[in-house]
């Protein structure tokens, strides 16, 4: 069976199994791989090589997948991880299709016979990309590991080093897999002796611009931030609006102010991330009444390429300082013009702008009630656990008893950090050893490329999406991550991050990747014949020359 049909089958096999995250699904598809491992020759005579882990305390049964193959030329401890996420987002966008979105043999027949976009109809017809969720991201980028492991297996007397296969549950949410997975890696390094080289991830790659043919390689991921605002306003009946202060007004204006602000896009190596976008806005009643919001909250995301963590908060704070005057002066003057319309007599409001970070206001409220606080915030945490919540409305509700327990009632503005944290990281050129594996990395693509007459390939410093590879290494110093850490209210009880393991582990983080459109939309589609066929060389190449 060429590289082709077996990564086509393979990708097909791991589709028909829905593994959206957060469900059992996901164990089977971790059993299907381990099925598929078990079957490689070099596995059946090393069956020691190739376990799951499961995720301690995890309700749907999750396990991480390693298979460990280890080159016989010399003793030598330098090791290339493989690794790949195999859980995907929901089917809900497919609509009518949802029963037919695991199943890509089917979908394809069912695609043809409603109306599609001049895009998507061409690739359709055109037979050379397979639809389904999941085809695109990513498992056809495990599927291509799988088939390059065991075509690997076959050359273990000629390699100077071991592969390193994963596979890992709960990328698409807070990177379960991946970071339960950091105590076996320390493990086997301890046990075995590896040296972490380089860990190759294989996650979707797709044009970054209409009409884009580049393929891409990327020597680093994007971190990721969620920086988060609280806004305290003052209550007031309807009927009296300009007695009070709609928090609502506030955050509308931090949204003008953030969202899509390319100012603050990030920028490395003339490199740029995309700008910040809201994920979030609400206000915190619950039910129907004629009484104006007290509370307001939103949150962005912010994709971070070298900033500190501690610039970010500064940039957002001046900005959080400058939405609240402009809304407080927007306001007088909309009061200004009221009483001149009705004839009543104009006062200047009363309110000043206030904006503090949930530093500050933890320890205003600690200094008050000592330690009657932190048992406080624990029992919220406790209690939100116990039901599952999300642990951004854990945040949330922690920076909400403070601000209540602080019994201030002045309007203001709480900046804070919501999880999740995606570290950045790429290999630098400044780095004498991270510049000699990104020069071979390069010289072997590029001698492939040359090779295989492939144009228009290009290698990037960082992958534009989130990614499991934000786990293996972190650049940003001491100093930002005590930032993060004492600005994220539940950091340690209800989330963290083994930051300390991270460090020590610092494996530098490549993507490879598969070639589709559309992840997370209901045209999800990967590209086969590079994905299926010269992805897997490419990867054998690399991996010979680098080992």
């Amino acid at each position: 069976m060429s590289f082709f049909e077996e990564t086509e089958k393979l990708t097909i096999d791991l589709v028909n199994i829905p593994s959206v995250t957060n469900s059992e699904g996901e164990r089977r598809v971790a059993e299907k791989i381990l099925e598929y491992i078990n079957g490689i020759e070099y596995f059946k005579k090393h069956k020691e090589f190739v376990w799951g882990v499961p995720i301690e305390g995890d309700k749907y049964g999750r396990m991480n997948v390693f298979a460990l193959l280890k080159g016989k030329k010399g003793d030598y401890k330098n090791t290339i991880i493989l690794h790949g996420h195999i859980d995907t987002v929901g089917v809900e966008d497919y609509g009518d299709l949802s029963s037919y979105a695991f199943d890509p043999v089917t979908l394809k027949e069912k695609l043809h016979k409603i109306a599609l976009s001049k895009d998507v109809k061409k690739d359709l017809e055109s037979g050379d990309w397979m639809f389904g969720r999941g085809a695109n991201d990513m498992k056809s980028g495990v599927a291509a590991h799988l088939v390059t492991l065991k075509e690997l297996s076959k050359l273990e007397d000629k390699l100077e080093g071991n592969i390193l296969f994963m596979a890992n549950p709960g990328e698409e949410t807070q990177h379960t897999g991946m970071i339960n997975s950091l105590d076996m890696l320390e493990k086997l390094k301890r046990e075995h002796g590896l040296e972490y080289m380089v860990a190759i991830n294989n996650d979707y790659t797709s044009p970054l611009y209409e009409g884009d043919t580049n393929r891409y390689i990327y020597t680093g991921t994007v971190g990721k931030l969620l920086p988060s605002f609280y806004i305290y306003g003052s209550e007031t009946h309807v009927g009296q609006c300009f007695e009070g202060l709609d928090p609502n007004l506030i955050a509308a204006e931090l949204i003008k102010e953030i969202n899509y602000n390319t100012d603050l896009c990030d920028e490395y190596n003339n490199e740029y991330t995309v700008p910040p976008i809201a994920l979030k806005l609400k206000d915190l009643k619950t039910e129907y009444n004629v009484q104006t919001p007290l509370v307001s909250y939103v949150y962005f995301n912010y994709m971070i390429h070298s900033i500190a963590i501690e610039k970010v908060m500064e940039l957002l704070f001046g900005i959080a300082e400058r939405c609240f005057k402009n809304v407080l002066e927007h306001l007088d003057e909309e009061y200004r013009s009221y009483c001149k319309k009705v004839n009543l007599e104009y006062k200047k409001l009363p309110w000043v702008p206030k904006v503090t970070t949930y530093t500050e206001l933890y320890e205003r409220v600690k200094n008050k009630l000592g330690d009657k606080l932190d048992e406080e915030i624990r029992q919220i945490i406790d209690n939100m656990l116990q039901e599952d919540a999300d642990s951004r409305e854990i945040a949330l509700n922690v920076v909400n008893k403070v601000r209540e327990l602080s019994e201030d009632k002045e309007p203001e503005i709480v900046f804070f950090f919501s999880p999740p944290y995606c570290p950045h990281s790429t290999i630098r050129a400044t780095d004498e050893a991270e510049n000699i594996l990104l020069n071979e990395i390069k010289v072997s693509v590029n001698g492939f490329v040359r090779d295989e007459n492939i144009p228009e390939f290009k290698i990037l410093q960082f992958f534009p999406s989130l990614s499991d590879s934000s786990y293996l290494k972190i650049q940003d110093n001491r100093e930002s991550i005590e930032t993060l850490i004492k600005n994220m209210p539940d950091w340690g009880k209800a989330y963290s991050i083994p930051v300390d393991k991270i460090k020590n582990l610092s494996i530098p983080a490549v993507n490879f990747g598969i070639y589709g459109k559309d992840a997370h939309k209901w045209t999800e589609r990967v590209y086969k014949p590079y994905s299926f066929e010269i992805l897997p060389k490419l990867l054998i190449h690399v991996i010979k020359e680098l080992l």
